[in-house]
Order: structure tokens, then sequence, then C-alpha cells
């Protein structure tokens, strides 16, 4: 198989229950729920996608032939850490990693995160799974670590998804940046939220307030 990647990077999480945690982002090309064109947007499956995962343009983004190449990459661009961590995100990761891919960043002592829609089944192996369902879509993978939501979503009720297999339930004002809006206006109802409600804990993109990628 080939991976389509657009960008691999060493940062700080910036979100979720894994705030703080060093790791490697390796983000690939391609979602199944939107083009990642602003032509595309109005028609789109998730409108409010703040992420540019088109083409391989990014940094040390690229097409690798092979899964030991791809995780030889990585590797390089590490975690020096006793813990090491890989964010595998995208668009939509799971259109992409496979069972190869796993072994091969396993076999480099990498413990995998990744960050999905939901539409598609988890392969097995992974240590993290962080869903973060969309509306209008069929969760498919309705179990693991994480359940993300950005909040609001039209015809997206946060307590659909309580009785689901996740240890965490995370909400996360919904960022308008693409609207010309910001994300202010959402920040005040997630808080009001959370605290009537706390099954779920806020979850802020922080490394936006800091200037990270």
């Amino acid at each position: 198989m080939t991976y389509t990647v657009k960008e691999i990077y060493l940062t700080i999480q910036g979100e979720g229950v894994q705030t703080g945690v060093p790791a490697v982002f390796l983000r690939f090309s391609g979602c199944n729920l939107w083009s990642g064109r602003e032509v595309d947007r109005k028609e789109a499956i998730c409108k409010f996608c703040d992420t540019d995962f088109i083409g391989i343009n990014g940094v040390n983004g690229g097409k690798f032939n092979t899964a030991d190449e791809l995780a030889s990459v990585v590797e390089k661009i590490g975690v020096k850490s006793a813990q090491k961590w890989v964010v595998c995100t995208g668009g939509e990761p799971l259109l992409q990693l496979d069972t190869a891919l796993i072994h091969a960043l396993h076999s480099k002592s990498f413990k995998i995160a990744v960050e999905t829609n939901g539409t598609i089944k988890a392969p097995k192996g992974l240590d993290w799974i962080c869903v973060s369902p969309k509306a209008n879509t069929e969760i498919k993978q309705n179990f693991g670590n994480e359940l993300k939501l950005v909040y609001p979503q039209s015809e997206n009720e946060p307590r659909k998804y309580e009785n689901m297999d996740f240890d965490f339930f995370c909400l996360q004002p919904r960022d308008d940046s693409y609207l010309g809006k910001g994300k202010i206006s959402h920040e005040k109802a997630v808080i009001d939220f959370c605290l009537k409600n706390p099954k779920w804990r806020l979850s802020i993109q922080s490394h936006k307030y800091l200037g990270i990628a």
C-alpha cells in the first residue's frame, strides 16, 4: 500500500484528554466527509473542519511506498522520552492506517493514537482511540478511549453518545474561523453544558492559543 501523507512533525498534543503530551503528528491526506476544498464545503458532511489535509506539501509530507519507510521517517522525527507517541490524524486516518503500519510503528517502540470521525472501524492494535463523531454519519467505531465532540453541531446532541463504550467524553468549542467568526461565541455554551452534565469534560484547542502546530 502507498501511504499519502500531508505532514509529519513533532509537537505537543493540544486538545482532549492527552493535552500536553509530546507526540509526533502523522497527518494523512484525504477524508471521507469533505474534499478539503473550500468550494465543496457547503455540500460536505462535515462543514466546520479547521484543518488543511489536502496533498503532500506539508513538512515531511509525501508518498511512502511501504509501512517500514513511513515508520522510519516518524522515528527520525522522534520523541525522546520513555513513552513515545505518534498521533495518526487527518483528514480521516483510517482510510490509510492499516495493520502493516501499526506493526511497523510498534517495532519502533511508538504507542499509536488515532483521531478518527468514527465512520470506519479501527484496526486492532491501536493504543489510544479518539472518536470525533459528526452529524448525519453512521458511527462504526463506537468504543475507544475518548469521544471528543465538537459543539455545537445541529442534529448531534451530546447525550446520544453517553451510552457508548468510551473512557472519557470531551466537549470542544467549534472553531468558526473559516467563517471569520472564531470560536469564542461557543466556549460559554460548552462550559455551561459541562457544568450541567459532569460526564463531559471541557476540551480546549490549547495549541491555537499557544501558536503551535
